[in-house]
C-alpha cells in the first residue's frame, strides 16, 4: 500500500507542476468580455407546413373545410385510413384506397404510405 501511494503522489506532483508552468494568455481577445446571447423568439405556427392554405375542392370535400394546413390534412387522412382499416394487413406500408380516397389520390387502387404527402401536394394552392 505504501508503494502505490508514493506512485500516485508523484503523478499528482507532476500534474500540478505542469498546470502552473503554462502561461496564461494576455491577448486582447482573452480580456474581451463574453456577451450573452438573448434567446431567439420562435416564429408563429403560421409558417411553412403549419400555415393553413386554400385547398382543392376534392380535398375540401374530403376534409370538410375550405382551407387546411398540410400537417392537419395528413393527420385527418391517416385517421380516416386507420378508422376504416384501409391498411393492407400483410404490408402495413400500403394503403388500399376506397372510393373516397381515390378522389384525392388520383384514382389509384393502392398507395404507399410515403406517397401520401406527395399525392396531396397538388391539392394545396400555392400562395403568391
Amino acid at each position: 500500500m505504501a508503494s502505490s501511494a508514493r506512485v500516485f503522489n508523484g503523478c499528482r506532483t507532476l500534474l500540478t507542476a505542469a498546470k502552473s508552468a503554462t502561461p496564461k494568455p494576455t491577448t486582447a481577445a482573452a480580456k474581451k468580455k463574453t456577451t450573452v446571447k438573448k434567446p431567439t423568439e420562435k416564429k408563429p405556427s403560421s409558417a411553412g407546413i403549419l400555415k393553413p392554405l386554400p385547398i382543392s375542392p376534392a380535398l375540401a370535400h374530403f376534409l370538410g373545410v375550405s382551407e387546411s394546413a398540410r400537417t392537419e390534412a395528413v393527420k385527418k387522412i391517416w385517421e380516416y385510413i386507420k378508422s376504416n382499416q384501409l391498411q393492407n394487413p400483410m404490408n402495413k406500408k400500403e394503403i388500399i384506397c376506397d372510393k373516397k380516397l381515390k378522389t384525392i389520390f388520383d384514382g389509384k387502387e393502392r398507395v404507399g404510405f410515403l406517397e401520401v404527402a406527395k399525392l396531396l401536394a397538388p391539392h394545396f394552392v400555392k400562395a403568391t
